[in-house]
């Protein structure tokens, strides 16, 4: 049960490790690019591919959809990013249960968006968690999980690349665990919970006000998508990447362009956009971006 790109090599990993997988539940297909053409997800594109039955339902709740899931007489079901919610008659209807597994170390990092939050919050370490499911959000015993490090220049991309290759061949561990019966798995802290909400337009508005740190995590968390972004010049820019300069702008108010390479003042520090994105247009490197689109010193973004 899942639908984006980061589900994929968790179905690729329980196929190659010889699972029988009897049906791939995923969202409905949406429109898509310029023609608006209706496309399956990337779990569904690649479940087809592997010859495996599909079924899209818009919800879980109605009773007819719960007596379909539980006549398939399931020994697990595993639930990747899927995005919708699991009423108690699916949660309960295979033998074993349902198993999550989930970008970040539970408790730390419930809901919607672990990956952004964690780079947002400037954390150092994040994870990837194998979950037996429960009724409450991201609230189940943990069966496995695995650290991972945040590095200074890591981006949502790249973590959600590198949790998503990890993922495929912690689910076939936990499964083999909890199959034969050699883990039981830990309730989670009751210390440390954090949520990770769902990220709005808004909160892709650069805050000049922050240090240039909080502005790099800011910047780093939305890349590439949907992208921290501000306006210049009456034009919506994002900036995909940038650099801190924290000895830079302490005396200019946050948001003013300090020179002609863009460097931005922020509330502590400074930072200096390496790759911009002008709306309607492809990234490009900020040499590349002023030449077509100069920004005087002086200028207020925000």
């Amino acid at each position: 049960m899942g639908t984006p790109a980061f589900a994929v090599p968790t179905l690729q990993a329980l196929i190659a490790a010889g699972h029988e997988v009897v049906a791939v539940y995923s969202q409905p297909p949406r429109p898509a690019n310029r023609g608006h053409r209706l496309t399956p997800s990337p779990v569904h594109l690649a479940a087809e591919a592997a010859g495996i039955p599909v079924r899209t339902p818009r919800s879980l709740r109605d009773s007819a959809e719960q007596e379909a899931f539980a006549a398939l007489g399931l020994d697990a079901a595993v639930v990747v990013a899927y995005g919708l919610i699991l009423p108690a008659p699916v949660l309960w209807a295979p033998r074993l249960g349902c198993f999550n597994l989930h970008a970040s170390l539970l408790p730390r990092w419930r809901g919607a968006a672990p990956i952004q939050r964690a780079i947002w919050a400037g954390d150092e370490e994040t994870g990837i968690a194998v979950m037996a499911m429960s009724e409450g959000l991201d609230e189940g015993p943990i069966v496995l999980e695995e650290r991972v490090e945040i590095g200074p220049h890591d981006t949502a991309g790249s973590l959600h690349d590198r949790l998503s290759a990890l993922g495929g061949p912690l689910m076939v561990d936990g499964l083999a665990l909890v199959a034969s019966g050699r883990i039981t798995p830990r309730p989670q802290p009751a210390e440390g919970i954090t949520y990770a909400k769902k990220i709005a337009k808004e909160d892709a508005r650069i805050d000049f006000a922050a240090s240039a740190e909080a502005v790099d995590c800011q910047i780093r968390a939305l890349a590439p998508s949907p992208g921290a972004f501000t306006e210049i010049l009456g034009e919506r820019c994002k900036v995909l990447k940038a650099e801190v300069l924290p000895e830079t702008g302490h005396d200019a108010v946050p948001g003013t362009v300090l020179d002609g390479r863009l460097t931005i003042a922020c509330g502590l520090g400074a930072i200096r956009p390496l790759v911009v994105q002008r709306a309607g247009k492809g990234p490009v490197s900020v040499e590349d971006f002023l030449r077509g689109f100069p920004v005087p010193a002086g200028t207020i973004a925000g």
